[in-house]
């Protein structure tokens, strides 16, 4: 009797035993889904990639040995790192091939791994902006920075591209008025060092942006007549008697049916100086407009202005500046002229 009831206790205690690695095994799997240990990335023409371009995702590193990846390819906003982010629908493969309605978009994949305690979720960063199978686009123009001065660094910026993997350059030298642009000879760096040889004279560079698929060239504006020093000297003197004014013509572009000028005067009078616009075109009457501007020594301003309709037509139309002081001194004539098409 005594036998059987301590065979029936060992049992007991055995089943209880059982029982509670069971249930700390459970408890483990529980706790050992996988886990990230470095992120999956994408692999392909990430930087830049086209519509026709096949991106790839890695797995990535995970603890917990997973044992299946599933995977969903996501369209996300042109900005920014994963942001605005929506499955594409159907996109489930370790590779997707950027699609037209992928354009303008960025592509990031989410990488799933799973093993029988559990699934864990990983995502790559963002690829750049998918572009269309053509040429580069340009949607801001280029611009230089820099002081137009003998001795003096400028500097071409890109502007803003579509579709744009490199960039060459041409720095220009333009008359006085800003036409006639020509080549300078060797100066196809980012960077343009003003030498003699510009003085009274416009600069501008030409950014070429390339790809596999073809190149667009776009134009900076013009900078100011080149001056002979980049030293800055105040000079105090006693000046008989009021002087003229200047302008400078700095550029003229067209828009559509506007036209947008800049232009630079200097006065010594402290006070409003009236500027005199007028649009000239063959067989047609000009058009005069004024402008007040109340420079501080020099002051740079822009105006634009909606072309009337007789200036329409194809041809060029030539606007033509002259700033007046207080005093009924007038400045020379300068001009800048545009085609119609």
């Amino acid at each position: 009797m005594k036998s059987s009831l301590s065979r029936a206790c060992a049992a007991a205690v055995l089943a209880v035993a059982i029982a509670g690695l069971i249930a700390s095994g459970a408890m483990a799997r529980s706790a050992a889904a996988p886990s990230q240990t470095s992120s999956p990335t994408l692999q392909g023409p990430v930087d830049a990639p086209f519509v026709g371009d096949k991106l790839t995702t890695t797995n990535g590193t995970w603890s917990g040995s997973p044992t299946k990846f599933t995977y969903q390819w996501d369209r996300c906003n042109p900005t920014g790192d994963r942001q605005g982010c929506v499955p594409i629908p159907g996109a489930t493969s370790q590779s997707y091939t950027a699609t037209t309605s992928d354009v303008n978009h960025k592509l990031h994949a989410n990488v799933l791994a799973t093993n029988a305690d559990g699934t864990g979720k990983a995502d790559t960063t963002t690829s750049g902006v998918v572009s269309p199978r053509t040429a580069p686009k340009n949607t801001a123009r280029p611009t230089v920075s820099g002081s137009p001065s003998v001795g003096s660094t400028l500097t071409a910026n890109n502007g803003t591209w579509t579709g744009a993997t490199t960039f060459s350059y041409q720095w220009q030298r333009c008359d006085a008025q800003g036409n006639n642009c020509a080549d300078i000879s060797g100066a196809t760096g980012k960077t343009y060092g003003v030498s003699s040889a510009d003085v009274g004279n416009e600069l501008r560079a030409l950014v070429k942006a390339s790809n596999r698929f073809g190149s667009t060239t776009a134009d900076t504006d013009r900078t100011t007549p080149v001056t002979a020093t980049t030293q800055t000297t105040t000079v105090v003197q006693t000046v008989a008697g009021n002087q003229a004014p200047t302008i400078t013509f700095i550029s003229l572009k067209k828009v559509r049916l506007k036209l947008y000028a800049r232009f630079r005067v200097c006065d010594d009078s402290g006070t409003r100086v009236n500027v005199t616009e007028r649009d000239n075109k063959a067989r047609a009457l000009s058009y005069t407009r004024h402008f007040s501007v109340t420079p501080i020594t020099c002051g740079t301003y822009a105006r634009s202005w909606v072309i009337i309709k007789r200036f329409r037509s194809h041809g060029r139309l030539v606007v033509t500046l002259r700033a007046a002081d207080q005093g009924g001194k007038l400045s020379r004539l300068v001009s800048r002229g545009v085609t119609i098409r």
